[in-house]
């Protein structure tokens, strides 16, 4: 698909497939850094904003601005954070399926530096705190793309999440972006995952953590592509990999990969740029798009977000469509 047929798709037509998003709604207050802390120092930031956020929440506000409805599975608690959480959700259009009163939503600091890098600093809520129960009650149907991060995967509920995902049946989709968190995993929680057959979607650096599950396969110097074909030789899954400035390989078999081409722009702040990735991906694929295709959505409302100050700037199809008309 070139960008000319991406626009004339917009907006997705209605979705194929029913999309269910597992994860976190939290709060972040995001600050200008002109450099991150050193032990002892004292940093003077710049606010930018208070948003609400977290994967998951993200992925859900990304899919309603591009016209697909979702289940969203996103704990949302009592407390100061939470209340915010829920007034803003009902501004966006946005509901989630869980309520409970165990707590307070977390939050993180997000410090961005000049040349738009984030670091975090997160406290957990209820959105870590999943019981069986509640997942068993998720109306889980047949051909569901079920998302699910890296932050509560690697969570202490990460055991409940994963016994929980090995019980559904066989036509759902699971779809991880795993994040920094994948090094939190261990070696047997990976291969349980990988044995259900998801879609994953890393960046270059998490990729990259293929070679401490194998160390003797030989590494140095792998390309891109030859780390994506380690990931799906090893576990015959289908994987992502998101380069930035380069766009984003993807391996879905052995005569199905390739690169997809970025949408270059001028990055002003990378928060919610793997989230919106992911947000277009699955968008497109509950719409019945070829996984390629469905990379290159991704790829344009990542580079849309990128040239957007703020963590909430998933784009509508509309203005997707205005967008991409320079390219």
């Amino acid at each position: 698909m070139k960008t000319a047929e991406l626009i004339a798709h917009l907006p997705l037509q209605a979705e194929h497939r029913p999309v269910c998003l597992i994860g976190a709604a939290v709060i972040d207050v995001i600050a200008d850094a002109y450099s991150l802390p050193y032990r002892g120092s004292d940093i003077e930031l710049h606010q930018q904003s208070v948003n609400i956020g977290g994967c998951a929440l993200n992925i859900a506000v990304a899919l309603q601005r591009l016209g697909i409805q979702s289940l969203n599975a996103l704990p949302i608690g009592q407390g100061v954070w939470a209340d915010i959480i829920r007034n803003q959700l009902n501004k966006k259009g946005v509901s989630s399926v869980i309520e409970t009163n165990k707590g307070d939503n977390g939050w993180c600091l997000a410090l961005v530096e000049p040349d738009g890098e984030r670091t975090f600093l997160s406290i957990s809520g209820v959105e870590n705190q999943w019981e069986r129960h509640t997942l068993d009650d998720l109306p889980i149907t047949s051909n569901t793309i079920i998302y699910l991060s890296g932050y509560q995967l690697a969570a202490k509920c990460g055991e409940t999440l994963l016994s929980w995902l090995e019980s559904l049946s066989d036509n759902v989709t699971l779809f991880i972006d795993f994040g920094p968190r994948i090094a939190d995993l261990s070696k047997t929680q990976l291969l349980r995952l990988m044995a259900l057959k998801p879609i994953i979607s890393l960046n270059r650096q998490e990729v990259e953590h293929i070679v401490t599950l194998f160390p003797d396969i030989a590494h140095q110097g792998m390309d891109t592509e030859a780390l994506a074909n380690i990931w799906h030789s090893q576990f015959s899954v289908s994987v992502i990999v998101r380069v930035d400035k380069e766009g984003a390989f993807f391996q879905e078999s052995c005569r199905s990969s390739g690169w997809v081409a970025p949408f270059k722009t001028t990055v002003v702040d990378t928060i919610g740029a793997g989230d919106s990735h992911a947000g277009g991906v699955i968008a497109a694929l509950a719409s019945g798009w070829a996984l390629q295709d469905a990379v290159l959505l991704g790829n344009a409302v990542a580079s849309y977000v990128v040239s957007h100050r703020g963590g909430d700037c998933a784009p509508s199809s509309e203005q997707l469509a205005a967008y991409l008309q320079q390219y």
